[in-house]
């Protein structure tokens, strides 16, 4: 009974149990990661089409917002057109500080 078989055996037998786990791990992860690989693929080209797509919406959106200003200005420029009509100004007056030294003669001389 004492011929060294039997323990020597039973640590074999164990290692080679853990070698074919460690193997299969081993198997098992790199599908995992292949998998997980590809599925990030997908998720960075949702990703993209999402990005275009908020592009185009905040340029489209930009546009809008260039159209507002200039509709703005154009009524903004009315509105001081008018006032200076009412007010019976000369609107050929395009002084640098808005016509404020020709309605305060006491600025323009500071």
């Amino acid at each position: 009974m004492t011929d060294g078989s039997g323990p020597a055996s039973a640590f074999e037998a164990a290692i080679h149990r853990l070698d074919q786990a460690v193997t299969q791990l081993d198997l098992r992860l790199g599908a995992l990661a292949a998998k997980a690989e590809s599925g990030a693929g997908d998720l960075f080209d949702q990703d993209r089409s999402r990005l275009a797509a908020d592009l185009d919406a905040s340029r489209g959106r930009e546009r809008e917002l260039e159209a507002a200003g200039l509709q703005a200005s154009a009524a903004l420029g009315r509105a001081i057109a008018d006032i200076r009509a009412a007010l019976g100004e000369d609107g050929g007056e395009d002084d640098e500080d808005g016509g404020e030294a020709a309605s305060h003669p006491q600025a323009a001389e500071a």
